[in-house]
């Protein structure tokens, strides 16, 4: 069986009201590690694993390593997460809570990254936050999911951070005969390495990274994504900081669900009811989740933001 589960796809009311159209959400906040990454980890986990992996190392202190961890636990396999000093308290909890060996090292994730590729050893596999092909085709099958529930929407709104979650979602369009549908990828202005990407036909490297949607600080996506942008209809857009938090706090009292910044992103994309959505009549938004926020975070940033 798979390590992820099916969730729900259901209408809100709120967003169809706000927006004019149908809004459907793809509730992946409800996986059991908090969000869509288990989908790509967890089949990326099981095929290591069958190939002989007796332990799974990741450099995620996020959602990434979050997923390592669960599927690790699931399949009693160890787990291994480099963190960099910059991961939060909450964080390391979650982690260690999964049963996972937590090692703190360096002042951001290329340095932590750097430790744990050094530490893959023979009968080890290195699982990659987002440039897998095993992620990607994990992360279709919630467009499968979608497909067999006999919905069809007009277009696809998802955040974007390394890529990853796109170019599963752009695979899963393709595979179920969707080609026509476009997809509204969301950053914020801090940590738009995909805008920067399209823009310049290749992917950049940014210098820095300034948003508190820190799991859509990828300085540069993989290239799988920017192949997706030059094959498929792809909308790049940007919200604010402070867009992605009141829609944090707007889903929470709507959806009863909290959700961290990075999706908040997307979700704003339909609580401001954006220009980009004027053409469809029926869309779809990834709910993709985030289990390191709290309510308290989220009153913070929305005050100083």
């Amino acid at each position: 069986m798979p390590l992820h589960i099916e969730t729900p796809l259901i209408p809100s009311r709120q967003l169809s009201e706000i927006t004019g159209r149908s809004i459907w959400l793809k509730m992946d906040a409800l996986q059991a590690p908090g969000s869509f990454k288990i989908r790509g980890i967890g089949h990326a986990c099981t095929e290591y694993v069958s190939r002989g992996a007796r332990r799974l190392v990741s450099s995620s202190g996020g959602n990434a390593g979050l997923a390592v961890a669960y599927a690790g636990r699931s399949m009693g396999v160890p787990v291994t997460v480099v963190v960099p000093h910059t991961t939060s308290e909450r964080a390391r909890e979650l982690l260690r809570l999964e049963n996972a060996e937590v090692i703190v090292h360096g002042a951001g994730w290329q340095e932590a990254n750097e430790l744990a590729l050094s530490m893959v050893g023979p009968t080890d596999a290195f699982l990659h936050p987002f440039d897998d092909p095993l992620l990607w085709q994990g992360h279709a099958t919630v467009i499968d999911e979608v497909a067999r529930m006999g919905l069809i929407p007009d277009a696809v709104v998802l955040s974007v951070g390394g890529g990853g979650l796109l170019s599963g979602v752009a695979e899963g369009l393709h595979r179920n005969g969707w080609s026509h549908i476009p997809i509204i990828a969301v950053e914020t202005h801090g940590a738009a390495s995909f805008r920067a990407a399209a823009t310049a036909g290749h992917a950049v490297q940014l210098d820095s990274i300034n948003s508190v949607a820190t799991s859509l600080g990828a300085k540069r996506v993989c290239d799988q994504a920017v192949e997706w942008a030059g094959k498929h209809t792809i909308h790049s857009i940007l919200v604010s900081d402070k867009d992605a938090v009141d829609a944090c706090e707007r889903f929470l009292a709507d959806h009863r669900v909290l959700v961290e910044p990075a999706c908040g992103a997307s979700l704003a994309v339909a609580y401001d009811n954006a220009p980009v959505l004027a053409p469809f009549k029926t869309v779809l938004v990834i709910v993709c989740g985030g289990a390191t926020a709290t309510v308290a975070q989220l009153r913070q940033w929305a005050q100083t933001l």
